[in-house]
């Protein structure tokens, strides 16, 4: 079901979110484009500091930063991230990570001991999907977690917005693994670190992964009322 911005309600965006690993070779318009990112910057944020730094490449930038960082990849470049990150989880964490895999992996046709299979799918990461658009959201380096908080209500606010206007999204943490590779494209400066990349655009229905539908816990398992 396709929804236009003016009447999708924010339930109906949060319903429809998800993580899309397949998209049609076809731009998102560039009125569009800027209609998506003006309501994301209506984000909440400490004292309305609005921290979050944003850079979308499209067309021969997008491929070029794909090139290099897929060339790293394959060339076993150690990954070079600019904040530290759980490499694993444990307990439910853990299942819930391992549920989404066999999920994904499945309708995939991967099996577990796949190996060449599962690499690829890695390497997938890099590719973006084969996504028109990338969008690469970063902040100020001498922020911590407190300003991070408010970056990621910022992603989260920018998904719901290209969902609400029909567009297709897959938040990905590897896209921060070669920031270099990000500063380099958009002339940053050091003082900038990259926390995730987002790649988008229109979804294709026909790649087995976008059968993907990943269920959440019941509340009882995270959120307590009480009075």
């Amino acid at each position: 079901m396709s929804y236009q911005p003016e009447t999708m309600s924010l339930a109906d965006a949060i319903e429809q979110r998800r993580s899309v690993r397949g998209y049609l070779d076809k731009e998102v318009p560039q009125d569009t484009l800027e209609s998506i990112f003006t309501l994301a910057q209506r984000a909440p944020s400490n004292c309305n500091i609005q921290p979050w730094k944003v850079y979308v490449a499209s067309g021969q930038l997008k491929n070029s930063i794909r090139a290099k960082m897929v060339e790293q990849v394959m060339q076993g470049v150690p990954f070079n991230s600019d904040y530290d990150y759980p490499d694993t989880f444990a307990g439910e964490y853990r299942k819930r990570q391992v549920d989404c895999a066999v999920e994904l992996y499945g309708n995939m046709g991967i099996e577990r001991g796949d190996k060449e299979g599962r690499m690829r799918a890695h390497l997938r990461n890099f590719e973006m999907f084969d996504a028109p658009h990338v969008v690469f959201v970063g902040m100020d380096k001498v922020f911590g977690a407190s300003v991070a908080i408010d970056v990621g209500m910022y992603m989260q606010t920018l998904m719901l917005s290209m969902t609400a206007h029909g567009v297709a999204c897959c938040p990905q943490g590897t896209m921060r693994y070669y920031p270099d590779i990000v500063r380099e494209a958009f002339d940053i400066g050091d003082d900038i670190n990259i926390l995730l990349g987002i790649s988008f655009g229109f979804e294709d229905a026909s790649i087995p992964a976008n059968k993907t539908w990943i269920d959440r816990e019941p509340i009882d398992q995270s959120v307590q009322f009480r009075r």
